[in-house]
């Protein structure tokens, strides 16, 4: 009889071990979808999973014209590539009229210009470019350190710019050959310097030297006894003497107030509107990184900072 007692008991304390198992096992389970939901729940909670991180530039630039604004467009450019590592930009120069041109047909992304289209270009060609105003330059003319001169007026300069006057003790100087070191027709810089300077064209005249790129001008006017010639102040140094134009200085102060009459606006044009890389890098341009530093650094001015405009005409308005 104890026998069977006990044989009973122990199958009640089986039955009811098994069944205290199997709820802790069933507890167990039950609670690993709750520990788990919230990490599977952020991932929908933060983002769709079919967005993904923008995407980043990549592509060319090819901007070719103008020497004056070369200077500028390489340096910025090279920190744009130094920030977007897929994009790759070449800066030439050539010119004014050569970087419109090429843009024109398509065989450059950006024409960069010392001067408006519509002055280089026929009205129709004109009409399909962009125009992106990146900053101002003055230009001034400029004479070896020999050359006993520190002013000139528009009349002494179209005398000697057209051949009337050809030794500067004609205008108040050393007995000294005056040598012109001009600019190439196609240039921006040649004719801004004409159009504000002079008042008319100038004459490529026997025995002048004509250069493409105003760091050759620099060069030979800095190299040369009894050289003139003319260069945007960007490219200035002590390599060359800076003259006044009818007793004003070529300074910041004298071309933001209309003082000073000979700059350009310095022009970025694209053949219809910007693609992404270009926009991106257009826009760049205007960035505080790029005008509050790059702009003035380098001898420029920002564009904001002028009390008048010019218009394609040459109209003055405050």
């Amino acid at each position: 009889m104890k026998k069977t007692v006990m044989l009973m008991m122990v199958l009640v304390l089986t039955v009811v071990l098994a069944a205290c198992g199997q709820n802790n096992n069933n507890s167990g389970a039950s609670s690993a979808p709750e520990s788990s939901a919230p990490a599977s729940s952020a991932p929908a909670s933060s983002a769709p999973a079919s967005e993904s991180p923008a995407a980043e530039l990549s592509g060319s630039i090819l901007a070719t014209g103008s020497s004056a604004l070369m200077p500028l467009v390489e340096q910025a450019s090279k920190k744009f590539m130094d920030i977007h590592k897929g994009v790759s930009i070449q800066v030439q120069a050539g010119g004014s009229g050569t970087g419109l041109n090429q843009v024109s047909e398509g065989q450059s992304d950006i024409g960069n210009s010392d001067v408006f289209a519509e002055e280089k270009l026929d009205a129709d060609k004109a009409a399909e470019l962009v125009d992106h105003q990146v900053a101002v330059v003055g230009m001034a003319a400029v004479v070896n350190p020999s050359v006993e001169v520190d002013n000139l007026t528009k009349a002494q300069l179209v005398d000697i710019f057209t051949g009337k006057v050809t030794n500067w003790k004609d205008v108040g100087g050393n007995d000294q050959s005056i040598q012109i070191i001009n600019r190439p027709s196609s240039s921006g810089t040649r004719a801004t310097f004409e159009t504000y300077a002079l008042g008319q064209k100038s004459d490529d005249l026997p025995g002048s030297i004509q250069e493409d790129s105003s760091g050759t001008v620099r060069k030979l006017v800095g190299e040369t006894p009894g050289a003139i010639g003319y260069l945007a102040l960007s490219y200035l140094d002590e390599s060359v003497k800076v003259l006044k134009y009818e007793g004003v200085e070529a300074t910041v102060d004298n071309i933001t107030n209309g003082t000073y009459p000979v700059w350009a606006y310095q022009h970025m044009y694209t053949k219809g509107e910007p693609n992404e890389v270009q926009k991106a890098f257009l826009d760049f341009m205007l960035s505080d990184d790029v005008q509050l530093n790059d702009v003035v650094e380098l001898g420029y001015i920002p564009a904001s900072s002028m009390q008048i405009k010019r218009d394609v005409n040459g109209t003055i308005t405050k």
